[in-house]
């Protein structure tokens, strides 16, 4: 199954979400300078854009190229009380539980067109004011299953038993953390014990990015606004993305890619601030690519760092991995080098490698399988 790469974009009401939710996917939404203009999350599919998809398309041209896809989902402004019911905040926090990462989007411009839920922006504030929302959603989650377990610590089986002494020990060093207004993905969680709260979906066990909104003037993000959120987002290792959501709708509406190019490059910048984000959720998310090409198409596919070959097999087709022979592995930086393929085979390029193989980021494989048919 192909990982999806699925991020909900978080915030306060009127910190931009929609807008940059729009630039990024090209879906028209509603917004406006009111709370809870958005009450139903949108949800738009974008290409990830990937320099080195179009660069081995120049060399190996073919019908078409498939680049990688990203889902975003625009879920509606939290404010305080969120957690208990407040702006429709109970259907709101059911939303972001069902995404894969979380772009927390924070208000780091001052407009006074655009009305704050608090007054004036302050970064701080706000931030303070979701995180602790959504550790209250999970607060609530966990002591819900904290009394359920709790009967089970008294049932007659040692099995039974046992499995929820250690999970009421789980439950209670999260309620704790939780209680402190902490994310879960601060703790220092092992893999059984992520494993042991998947069916609980809580909110902060999840991989955060942390989007600061600017206005044109601060493009680069040098304002103490932005740095306020640097060191926040500094003590919980998340990262940071500095985009201006109003700039960024510029640049989308561009449809040259040269004359877009030429945008980004007057404004001082190496590249859009929606192309950091999608890279960066791709980073949180430990996710990488690699390239097939033949006669019809040249593709990029998305997978979990650390996968074999024969697991990327199966991301391509079932068939692909029940019947895997082997792989013929190149990386694209030869590629780019050597200008062709044939070029790189007479240098020794071209490895072939078994199922086991550690697929790496940038590589080029052609797979060979064979399924026999009754």
């Amino acid at each position: 199954m192909i990982p999806v790469v699925n991020c909900g974009i978080v915030g306060l009401p009127n910190v931009g979400k929609s807008t940059i939710f729009s630039a990024l996917t090209a879906v028209p939404v509603e917004t406006s300078n009111y709370p809870f203009c958005t009450i139903d999350p949108n949800v738009g599919i974008v290409q990830v854009p990937d320099f080195r998809l179009d660069r081995i398309s120049q060399i190996a041209a073919t019908d078409r190229m498939v680049p990688a896809l990203t889902e975003f989902v625009d879920i509606a402004g939290l404010v305080r009380g969120a957690s208990k019911g407040e702006g429709l905040g109970n259907q709101f926090l059911s939303n972001i539980r069902e995404v894969g990462l979380i772009a927390h989007v924070v208000r780091c411009f001052e407009e006074d067109n655009v009305a704050h839920v608090s007054g004036e922006p302050n970064p701080s504030s706000d931030i303070e004011t979701i995180n602790t929302e959504l550790a209250l959603a999970d607060l609530q989650s966990v002591e819900k299953r904290l009394g359920k377990n709790a009967r089970l610590i008294k049932a007659v089986n040692s099995r039974v038993r046992g499995e929820a002494i250690a999970m009421q020990n789980l439950l209670e060093r999260i309620a704790s953390h939780l209680n402190e207004g902490m994310p879960v993905r601060s703790m220092d969680l092992n893999a059984d014990d992520m494993a042991h709260l998947d069916n609980l979906f809580l909110i902060t066990a999840k991989k955060q990015i942390y989007v600061c909104n600017v206005d044109e003037r601060d493009a680069e993000g040098k304002s103490d606004w932005v740095n306020s959120v640097r060191a926040i987002a500094e003590s919980e290792s998340s990262e940071v993305v500095i985009l201006c959501g109003r700039l960024e709708s510029e640049i989308a509406n561009l449809e040259d890619v040269k004359e877009r190019s030429e945008f980004i490059s007057e404004l001082g910048l190496s590249e859009s601030g929606l192309s950091r984000l999608i890279r960066s959720a791709y980073l949180a998310l430990e996710l990488c690519t690699f390239f097939t090409t033949n006669e019809v198409e040249n593709r990029a596919w998305t997978f979990p760092r650390g996968a074999t070959a024969l697991q990327c097999a199966g991301l391509i087709h079932s068939d692909f991995e029940r019947g895997f022979i082997k792989a013929s592995v190149y990386h694209c930086d030869d590629l780019f080098d050597f200008g062709s393929e044939a070029a790189l085979k007479l240098a020794g390029r071209l490895r072939t490698e078994g199922r086991e193989y550690a697929v790496r980021d940038g590589d080029i494989i052609r797979f060979k399988f064979n399924v026999s048919r009754k």
